[in-house]
């Protein structure tokens, strides 16, 4: 498979080690077009950047060495791991987001996001709970990759967790209440999945309820616990 350059500025010049690289963050670019992705993750004023982008056509450039630090993933934590630059390999998907119009992801930009992921997974021997998206780090500020982003797929190439449960089964659980118990139990599933520091507040578990939603219970995202998103969180809590 070819990987193109296309060189960014954007990332701290120090070199990280091999075994510092547990993470991979998947995003969307929520911009317009990949031209204006690229001229944005390269331009040294915006500060911003990933590792690798997949364009809409599957095409794969590499804009920071995956030795270097890129500026992805910003304020963030997943597990143990805080503020996850440091930490992460970031790819960014050429999508226009929830602003510009969101859009399925095509077969062949998921079928290369695979064959990266695959690559980088043997490569730094990540775990399968963390490989996960940019919203599930960072629930209070993002959105990406978005609810159209099929995580179960890639959950059946072994990137990434899934639940084991069939949706038509689950969806007799959806919107019915759980008790202050069940709630402590969801929030303690979630910690042991990887989502932190945000569930103290009622305002931050909200949106961390959204973000786990939006990966594993895409079907309604509205922030509210039920015994759908416990029983979902309780099982895949016991594959870890």
């Amino acid at each position: 498979m070819k990987i193109d350059r296309f060189y960014s500025p954007n990332f701290n010049e120090r070199k990280r080690s091999k075994n510092s690289i547990k993470v991979i963050i998947i995003h969307y670019t929520g911009m317009q077009s990949q031209r204006e992705s690229l001229t944005r993750l390269c331009n040294p004023s915006s500060k911003v950047s990933a590792h690798f982008l997949i364009g809409r056509d599957g095409n794969i450039f590499r804009l920071v060495d995956e030795n270097k630090i890129a500026w992805h993933a910003g304020k963030s934590c997943w597990g143990k791991y805080k503020n996850l630059n440091k930490n992460s390999i970031g790819i960014e998907l050429v999508n226009k987001g929830h602003k510009f119009g969101y859009q399925n992801f095509t077969n062949k930009q998921l079928l290369n996001l695979i064959w990266l992921c695959k690559k980088l997974i043997k490569k730094y021997k990540i775990k399968k709970k963390n490989i996960i998206g940019h919203s599930d780090v960072a629930p209070l500020r993002k959105t990406d990759p978005g609810e159209k982003f099929p995580w179960q797929y890639l959950a059946s190439k072994n990137i990434g967790i899934w639940h084991d449960y069939k949706i038509n089964l689950l969806k007799k659980f959806r919107k019915i209440k759980i008790s202050r118990k069940h709630k402590s139990k969801f929030i303690k599933d979630l910690i042991k999945i990887g989502y932190c520091s945000f569930y103290k507040k009622k305002h931050n578990f909200t949106k961390t309820t959204k973000a786990f939603q939006r990966h594993f219970r895409k079907e309604l995202i509205n922030g509210l616990p039920d015994i759908e998103c416990m029983n979902i969180a309780e099982n895949l809590s016991k594959k870890l």
